[in-house]
C-alpha cells in the first residue's frame, strides 16, 4: 500500500483567454492527482486527507474510487471545498490563485495509525502550508519516518499561499531528515534556494529534479547523477504533470521492491535511467490532454514499460 497524504480540491480551469473566460471545474490538488495516477498505474493506494461533505467533496471521493484508491481513511467535514483558479499561458503552463479560508482540508488531523501494509507515504503541496492541517501532516511525516516507512516529498511551491518565505524554507529544511525521496521542479529548487547536494546531506537518499520538457535528473547520496530527456509531445497544458512524475516514481520503485534507502542506492545507472524514462513518458501523456488526466498502466506498456 502506498499512502498519499494531502489536499483534494477543485481546479477551476479557464476555457478560453482573458480574465472572464468560462471556468470548468476539475478534480485536483497535487496529492489528489498523485493518488489518482498511482491508482491508474495499478499500485494499491490509499488517500489520507479531509474533504468536505459538499457536492465537490463527494465528486473528489468518487474520482478516487474510480481510480481504485482506498478512501476509507478520508476524514469528512461540513466546511467548503478548497478552490484553485488556474490561468494557462501560451505554452500551456498553469498558475493558480487559491480560495482556502475555512475549507475542509485545512482541518485535517493526524490519524492514529497508517493503514496496514503501508510501504510508502507521499506528502506535498498546499497541505504542508495551510495551518492547522500543515502541522498534522508534518506530524504524520515524522511518525512514518520514525517507523521506517519510505517517505516522499514534493514541496510543489505555491508562493501565493506562503506568507513568510524564510519561515517556510526553514521548515522545509526541518522536514528533510524525515524524507527518503525528494522530488521537486527546477523552479521550486530556485525558490527554495538550496542545491540537491545540500538537501541530500540533510537526509534524503535521492533527489529528483524535473525540468519540464527538458527532462529529469536524479542526484543520489553516493554522488551519482543521472538524467533523461523529456518526451516530445504536443502540450495541451501541464496540470498534473509533476504529480504524475511523483506517482510514476513511487509505482516504479514499488514494482522493483525498491522502497528503501538501501534499494535506492542499489538502483545504479540502468535502474535510475529506466525509472526516469518511465516517469517522463507518463508526464508527457498527462501534458497531452487537458487537466490532470494521468495515464493508465496500459498506455505505458506495463509491465515492460519499466
Amino acid at each position: 500500500m502506498i499512502v498519499v497524504a494531502g489536499e483534494a480540491l477543485i481546479d477551476l480551469v479557464p476555457q478560453g483567454p482573458g480574465a472572464l473566460a468560462a471556468l470548468r471545474p476539475a478534480l485536483g490538488g497535487g496529492p489528489y492527482n498523485t493518488a489518482v495516477a498511482l491508482g491508474r498505474l495499478g499500485s494499491p493506494t490509499a488517500f489520507c486527507s479531509r474533504t468536505s461533505d459538499d457536492a465537490f467533496g463527494a465528486a473528489l471521493l468518487d474520482g478516487l474510487r474510480r481510480a481504485g484508491v482506498d478512501v476509507s481513511g478520508v476524514q469528512r467535514g461540513p466546511e467548503p471545498t478548497t478552490l484553485a483558479v488556474a490561468t494557462i499561458d501560451a505554452a500551456g503552463s498553469a498558475a493558480y490563485s487559491f480560495y482556502v479560508d475555512g475549507t475542509a482540508d485545512r482541518l485535517f488531523t493526524a490519524p492514529a495509525a497508517l493503514p496496514a501494509g503501508t510501504r510508502a507515504v507521499s506528502f506535498g503541496t498546499c497541505s504542508l502550508v495551510l495551518e492547522p492541517g500543515a502541522s498534522a501532516y508534518e506530524e504524520l511525516m515524522r511518525t512514518a519516518a520514525g517507523q521506517g516507512v519510505f517517505t516522499a516529498l514534493d514541496p510543489n511551491i505555491r508562493a501565493g499561499l506562503i506568507p513568510d518565505a524564510d519561515a517556510y524554507r526553514e521548515r522545509f529544511e526541518g522536514w528533510l531528515p524525515s524524507v527518503t525521496l525528494l522530488k521537486l521542479s527546477a523552479e521550486d529548487a530556485a525558490w527554495l534556494g538550496g542545491t540537491p547536494r545540500e538537501w541530500l546531506a540533510a537526509g534524503p537518499a535521492a533527489v529528483v529534479v524535473t525540468r519540464g520538457g527538458e527532462g529529469l535528473t536524479v542526484f543520489t547520496r553516493d554522488g551519482e547523477e543521472h538524467s533523461v530527456p523529456g518526451e516530445k509531445v504536443d502540450v495541451v497544458d501541464t496540470i498534473g504533470a509533476g504529480d504524475t512524475v511523483n506517482a510514476a516514481l513511487l509505482h516504479g520503485l514499488a514494482v522493483r521492491d525498491a522502497l528503501s534507502p538501501e534499494a535506492l542506492a542499489a538502483l545504479g545507472t540502468e535502474g535510475w535511467t529506466r525509472l526516469l524514462r518511465f516517469a517522463a513518458r507518463a508526464a508527457a501523456i498527462t501534458c497531452s490532454r487537458a487537466g490532470a488526466e494521468p495515464p493508465f498502466a496500459a498506455e505505458l506498456g506495463e509491465p515492460t514499460g519499466l
